[in-house]
């Protein structure tokens, strides 16, 4: 399985404290093992799939892209709820 991130998931994940990260890095490994475990979404963000996870006490989503013929996983973005489905459009 190929994976990859876009540059916005880099930068997002650049800013984050150190146990958000280790949180995220759970998660990740969590979607590699089983890329179907994510909402698939409809409409404007179809062919996007969304998990949704808790650190602390704070909701987190993690958008990502699993194309199963060719088996390349794309981290696309990531956040708290707020805007979340506002900037993934754009």
């Amino acid at each position: 399985m190929i994976v990859r991130q876009t540059s916005i998931f880099k930068r997002r994940v650049k800013k984050m404290h150190r146990a958000e990260k280790e949180a995220l890095d759970k998660v990740v490994k969590i979607i590699m093992s089983d890329p179907s475990i994510g909402d698939m979404k409809m409409g404007d963000l179809a062919g996007i799939q969304v998990h949704k996870y808790k650190h602390n006490t704070q909701q987190y989503l993690i958008a990502y892209q699993y194309i199963d013929d060719e088996l390349v996983l794309t981290f696309i973005d990531h956040g708290t709820h707020e805007n979340f489905y506002r900037s993934l459009k754009h």
